[in-house]
């Protein structure tokens, strides 16, 4: 059988964690930050799991991650 490509786009977006969900990070943190409240912007720190409806999506973009 042939491999499976992946989704590059998708590889430089989604981590995978150990027990097999994918992590992302926060949207809304690139520019124009000095309209937006310092507590939305604390809130916007750091990666977050992935939607559960998400997931299978995801999981075919990256077949080997």
């Amino acid at each position: 059988m042939p491999k499976l490509k992946s989704h590059r786009g998708a590889a430089k977006r989604f981590k995978k964690t150990a027990t097999g969900k994918f992590t992302r990070s926060k949207a809304f943190k690139r520019h124009i930050l000095t309209s937006k409240t310092t507590k939305s912007k604390r809130q916007m720190r750091g990666s977050e799991v992935v939607d559960k409806a998400d997931q299978a999506r995801i999981r075919r973009m990256l077949p080997y991650d």
